[in-house]
């Protein structure tokens, strides 16, 4: 039984999702805020946190912030009343997964809930199968309909990145930060070659998934079902 924690200091939402999390098989932790959040986080070890935007103390910008340096596995999915593209542009960049505005339908929730567990726990895999394509982190090499390719350090790491998390949005920044490292000395025109590159080696007509720009943010993966 997954554990999620819900972050909110709505009382009423806390008790909304808690009883759809418990009909749905998941063990629900709670917190009033972000600070509240983080001194329960170690002793809850949750899987998957659902967290509020607008909160007292500390927001839920400011906890995912937090989340995403320290908790980098952890899903986050925001949920709040606001609906403005820059709002979500924000929580992205700071490393959300997916978000839901309020209000919300108790059958989407978890529906989101559950892919994001599904996401994470291929991205805690070594092998990862998506589209036509097999990538292997411990030969560090792609298979694409029964043929081997092996390719640059650089666009193996971007790639299974990527792959791991099919249809998350990661902004530009994070990408260059998680790949490239934090002191990288460079400009976004190398990520962009390199993800010219993955689409040159792996076109989507065959390798069955593409990669996609998301205008203002960055880019996710897609895979063909």
């Amino acid at each position: 039984m997954s554990k999620i924690m819900i972050v909110d200091d709505d009382p009423n939402i806390r008790e909304l999702v808690r009883v759809l999390l418990r009909n749905n098989g998941f063990e629900p932790c709670e917190a009033e805020d972000g600070r509240d959040a983080l001194q329960k986080i170690n002793a809850e070890n949750p899987e998957l946190a659902i967290v509020d935007v607008m909160m007292p103390n500390m927001d839920g910008f400011a906890l995912c912030r937090y989340l995403r340096q320290y908790y980098e596995n952890l899903p986050i999915l925001l949920l709040t009343a606001k609906n403005e593209l820059q709002s979500k542009a924000k929580g992205f960049e700071l490393g959300a997964d997916d978000y839901l505005t309020k209000p919300f339908e108790g059958d989407e929730l978890i529906m989101r809930v559950r892919a994001l567990l599904r996401r994470y726990k291929i991205e805690a895999s070594q092998v990862i199968q998506i589209g036509a394509a097999i990538i292997d982190r411990n030969s560090r090499s792609v298979t694409v309909n029964g043929a081997r390719e092996d390719i640059p350090m650089k666009e193996f790491d971007l790639l299974f990145k990527l792959a791991g998390f099919p249809g998350r949005t990661f902004a530009r920044d994070q990408l260059i930060e998680d790949i490239w490292g934090f002191d990288f000395e460079g400009n976004e025109r190398t990520l962009d070659v390199h993800i010219g590159r993955l689409r040159e080696r792996f076109p989507e007509e065959t390798a069955r998934f593409r990669i996609t720009t998301v205008r203002g943010l960055g880019y996710r993966l897609e895979a063909h079902t």
